[in-house]
């Protein structure tokens, strides 16, 4: 199933993601820079079926490694690492259009 999904993603409208980055403890500074980055996103999956997300902007790129169904940890944009995000009733909306 995920296979639909890879290829590059280009970023076209973010909704309340200041919200997001404040309910995970990101500071000021950085979310003034992550509120500007529109990031393309790069998905691929290997024979082991372990999907990678990346995220590729002119301020950083990200990576994510994980199998479906299984926990993971990711290293934030701003370098920390997290296991499970909680946010309450935070929610943040990102689109993106896959290029051609």
């Amino acid at each position: 199933m995920v296979e639909k999904f890879v290829g590059t993603w280009k970023m076209i409208s973010s909704e309340n993601f200041d919200d997001y980055m404040k309910a995970i403890g990101v500071g000021f500074a950085t979310r003034q820079v992550g509120n500007r980055t529109k990031p393309n996103l790069v998905v691929t999956v290997d024979d082991q079926g372990i999907v990678c997300m990346k995220s590729q902007s002119t301020f950083k790129t990200t990576e994510i490694k994980f199998k479906l169904n299984e926990p993971f940890e990711e290293t934030t944009a701003d370098d920390r690492k997290t296991r499970k995000c909680i946010m309450g009733d935070v929610v943040a909306v990102r689109m993106y259009v896959k290029e051609a």
